[in-house]
């Protein structure tokens, strides 16, 4: 990638990075339906400009059904269930499971489209679900917990599970994509995606939504979430998918953990401990041989033999 591309690339992790920290922000006091329905109807607004760029009105028009549901499953209902996990657990530990994406999203292209791995794919599946389920029954699960009170064991695996059901609608809604909407305008599906999310959060948002004031320090979390961590983000992203294709747009997710582990050191005071660290880069290894990132040439031969 052009030195220019590469400062996009760590721009969008620092982004993406950051989002844990807003969402934590802006949870504590809408709650977490209220902050992914508020998220994504800030991005909508943010986004309609893009529907003035030639063709992606029409793009979006024809295929407004499919969009706006995926929507839902690429932002709605994972936004939500960030936004509970982190009320919960710390935002570093949950960005470490929010790196599992790329794995599950192999796992449902192999039970939806068929998309077989090789051998050192498989051998990458295996590996990152060693790391999340070291991390699910190791230390993290205790040491990992937000805020200074102790939360139950039972609230903190909630929480983690909630992390990796959010990842897990991340996969099903890139095969989702690739099935249905392969050809689509980028920005048309970014920006009726949003718009989708938004519709179908819209009910939940204000059934639940705050008795008590809101401060002006959640306001502007959801603000900056909505803004940078997901209008600028997707157009970054898109970007760096059409220059560079999405083979290397898929390396973001191994270093969006780096900033919100130190985002959350910086401003929320949270602790990184070695178990996270560890299975961390498990899940980090295991990804990059399951997406096909980095081949074993050895493990290939043998499984094709």
């Amino acid at each position: 990638m052009s030195p220019a591309l590469v400062l996009e690339f760590i721009l969008l992790a620092a982004l993406w990075g950051s989002s844990f920290l807003f969402m934590r922000l802006g949870a504590a006091e809408f709650g977490a339906l209220p902050t992914a329905g508020l998220r994504v109807a800030l991005a909508s607004l943010f986004l309609l400009p893009a529907f003035l760029v030639p063709g992606v009105w029409s793009d979006f028009v024809r295929r407004a059904k499919p969009i706006l549901f995926v929507g839902l499953l690429n932002s709605g209902i994972p936004f939500a269930l960030f936004a509970f996990a982190v009320m919960h657990i710390t935002t570093g530990l949950t960005s470490i499971l929010n790196a599992t994406v790329p794995l599950l999203g192999a796992v449902v292209a192999w039970l939806w489209l068929k998309d077989r791995p090789g051998g050192s794919r498989m051998l990458g599946l295996a590996i990152g679900f060693a790391g999340v389920t070291l991390l699910v029954i190791g230390k993290s699960g205790a040491t990992g917990v937000a805020g200074a009170g102790a939360e139950s064991t039972g609230t903190t695996l909630l929480a983690m599970g909630a992390c990796l059901l959010a990842t897990l609608c991340y996969g099903i809604a890139a095969s989702f994509t690739k099935r249905y909407l392969t050809g689509a305008h980028p920005l048309a599906t970014a920006t009726g995606s949003q718009i989708g999310a938004a519709l179908g959060l819209a009910l939940p948002t204000l059934w639940l939504w705050p008795e008590q004031p809101v401060s002006p320090t959640a306001w502007g979390a959801l603000a900056a979430v909505a803004l940078f961590c997901t209008a600028i983000a997707y157009i970054l992203f898109f970007r760096i998918i059409e220059k560079a294709g999405p083979s290397k747009a898929l390396t973001v997710t191994f270093l969006v953990p780096v900033f919100a582990l130190l985002y959350g050191v910086f401003f929320l005071g949270e602790r990184i401990t070695p178990w996270m660290v560890i299975c961390g880069l498990i899940i980090v290894c295991g990804t990059a041989l399951s997406t096909g990132l980095v081949r074993l040439q050895w493990l290939e031969r043998r499984a094709s033999a």
